[in-house]
C-alpha cells in the first residue's frame, strides 16, 4: 500500500544514540522504500557536535539497501542534523522551527531525559497535529509513568501519543491473534482446564555490547520483562476482541494486564535476579558484567531476570506464567511455550516418552511448533515424540517500520496506551521494591552458560 499525503517531518531527539542507528533509522529506510510513508523530512538532534556529512553518512549506512529507492534517496538527500540540548526550551523552539508539515517527535532518549524534554515542551508552541512518539521503558515506575501521562496529555491528545514497543510489530501481533482466534483446534484448549503453565523467554547470546549508558540504569527487568514480555503475555491471555479497532483491541489487552499479579505475592519465591560473570560466548572471552566499561557495580544491575505471574481471571486462574530474559546466555532462545496438562489416563499397554504436549511460538525467527506423541514405526504400542512446524509470515516491514507506519497513519493499534504502561509497572513494582531491599539475592552465572542455577523455569509451580 502506498501512502499518499502532504509532507511530514520526523524529528528524532537522541539521534546520536545506539537505538537510532540500530533500529529506528533502518525502520525509516524500509518504510520509505516500501512506499508506506508520506514525503518525509528527517531531522536529527543530539548533544554531539556533528556536521551534516557525519549525520548523512549515519543515515546512509542505516538505510542499507533501501537507500536506493527513490523516496528513501530523497529523504537522505534532504536530511539534516542540529546540535541541541533537548531539555532546553530555546533549543526545542529552534528544532521545531526547522520542520515542515505535521511533525512526529521521536524521543530516542532515556526515561528521565524524555520527561525533562516534555516539561520543556510545555513552553513551546507545537505545530498543529504534532505526534509524540516515546520509547520504552515508559517512566521508571507506576507513579512516574502516571506523572508522565499527565504531562503528555497537556501536550497532545492520547490518540496522538504513541508509546512504541517494537515487539508489537503488526506481524507479531497478528500472528498470535490469528493462531489463537482463527483456529478452533487451539482456542478451546487455551485455558486453565488444559494448560499447566506458560513460559515466555527472551534469552540473548549477546552481552552488553557497549550499551552501559542505558542498560546499567535499566537492567533486564525494565528493559525486557516490564515492557516486551508483558505485552506478549497480554496477547496470549486476552479475550477475543470484536475487531482490530484500536480501542477494542487495546481494551482487551488492558483487561488481561489488570488481572495480572505476582504469583503468590512473594517476590522471594516468585522472582530471580542474576548477572553474568566472566566467560566465553561464541568464541569470545567476555569480562564479567561488573567489569564492563561504564558499569557501576554498586548498582547491582541484573542481566537476567525471572518472574512468575498469575493472570487471575476466569480463563487463566491457577496457571503460572514464567517470564525470563537474560543476556550473555549460551544459546539464544526467544519463544513462548504453552505446556498442556498430561492426559488424565493413558490406556494400559501404551508406553512412550514422558513430557507434556507443547505449543511453541518463536519470536526470532517467527515460527510455530507443536510437540506431541504418536504411535511410531516398529512396535505400535510404543509412542514416539513428533513435532509439527510452520513458519509465520515475516511481514513486509521490520518492526520499527511497522510501528512508524502506524504513527504516520495516526493508527494507535500498535502503540501502548497510557493506562497499560502504568499497569505494567504496577505488576513488577513489588519485585523491584524487594530487590532494592535485598530480599532477593543477586546470583551469578558465567557468560556463555545456560544461566543461573535454581531457575524458576525449571521448578514445578503450584498455586
Amino acid at each position: 500500500m502506498t501512502m499518499n499525503g502532504s509532507a511530514q517531518t520526523l524529528l528524532v531527539l537522541g539521534a546520536s544514540g545506539d537505538l537510532t542507528a540500530r533500529l529506528l533509522l533502518p525502520g525509516v529506510g524500509a518504510l520509505l522504500a516500501a512506499g508506506d510513508a508520506p514525503p518525509l523530512t528527517l531531522v536529527g538532534a543530539g548533544m554531539e557536535d556533528w556536521d551534516e556529512q557525519h549525520w548523512r553518512q549515519r543515515v546512509h549506512d542505516a538505510f542499507g539497501p533501501h537507500r536506493e529507492a527513490e523516496p528513501a534517496a530523497r529523504t537522505l538527500a534532504q536530511t539534516r542534523y542540529l546540535q541541541a540540548d533537548v531539555t532546553k526550551v530555546e533549543d526545542l523552539r529552534r528544532l521545531l522551527g526547522d520542520t515542515d508539515g505535521a511533525v512526529s517527535i521521536f524521543f530516542a532518549l532515556p526515561p528521565a531525559v524524555t520527561a525533562k524534554a516534555c516539561e520543556a515542551l510545555l513552553d513551546v508552541k507545537l505545530p498543529e497535529g504534532t505526534r509524540l512518539v516515546l520509547e520504552k521503558p515508559f517512566g521508571t515506575g507506576a507513579n512516574s509513568a502516571a506523572a508522565l501521562n499527565r504531562l503528555l496529555t497537556r501536550l497532545a491528545p492520547e490518540e496522538r501519543i504513541h508509546r512504541v514497543d517494537h515487539f508489537l510489530g503488526k506481524s507479531t501481533v497478528l500472528n498470535i491473534l490469528g493462531l489463537r482466534f482463527a483456529n478452533r483446534i487451539f482456542e478451546p484448549l487455551l485455558s486453565s482446564e488444559h494448560v499447566e503453565c506458560v513460559d515466555i523467554v527472551f534469552d540473548e547470546n549477546l552481552a552488553l555490547e557497549g550499551r552501559a549508558g542505558y542498560y546499567d540504569k535499566a537492567g533486564a527487568l525494565a528493559d525486557m520483562i516490564q515492557s516486551h514480555l508483558l505485552q506478549i503475555l497480554a496477547l496470549l491471555t486476552m479475550e477475543a476482541p470484536l475487531s482490530l479497532d484500536p480501542q477494542e483491541f487495546r481494551d482487551r489487552t488492558a483487561e488481561a494486564l489488570r488481572a495480572t499479579r505476582l504469583w503468590g505475592g512473594d517476590p522471594a519465591t516468585s522472582s530471580l535476579r542474576a548477572r553474568y560473570t566472566a566467560g566465553s560466548l561464541d568464541g569470545r572471552d567476555l569480562p564479567g558484567y561488573a567489569e564492563e566499561d561504564g558499569v557501576d557495580p554498586a548498582r547491582e544491575t541484573e542481566t537476567l531476570a525471572e518472574l512468575v505471574l498469575a493472570v487471575d481471571n476466569w480463563r487463566w486462574a491457577g496457571v503460572p506464567f514464567r517470564l525470563r530474559s537474560g543476556k550473555a546466555v549460551g544459546s539464544s532462545r526467544k519463544e513462548a511455550v504453552i505446556f498442556f496438562k498430561e492426559p488424565p489416563r493413558v490406556p494400559g499397554g501404551l508406553t512412550g516418552p514422558d513430557g507434556p504436549n507443547r505449543l511453541r511460538i518463536g519470536f526470532g525467527p517467527d515460527q510455530l511448533a507443536l510437540d506431541f506423541t504418536i504411535n511410531g514405526p516398529g512396535d505400535p504400542f510404543v509412542l514416539d515424540p513428533v513435532t509439527l512446524e510452520a513458519g509465520f509470515g515475516p511481514g513486509d516491514l521490520p518492526p520499527y517500520g511497522e510501528v512508524l507506519r502506524g504513527v504516520f497513519q495516526d493508527d494507535p493499534l500498535l502503540s501502548v496506551r497510557g493506562d497499560v504502561a502504568e499497569q505494567c509497572w504496577r505488576i513488577v513494582e513489588p519485585v523491584t521494591a524487594a530487590w532494592r531491599d535485598g530480599q532477593v539475592p543477586l546470583t551469578e552465572y558465567p557468560a556463555g552458560s545456560a544461566g543461573p542455577s535454581g531457575s524458576l523455569l525449571a521448578q514445578d509451580q503450584t498455586a
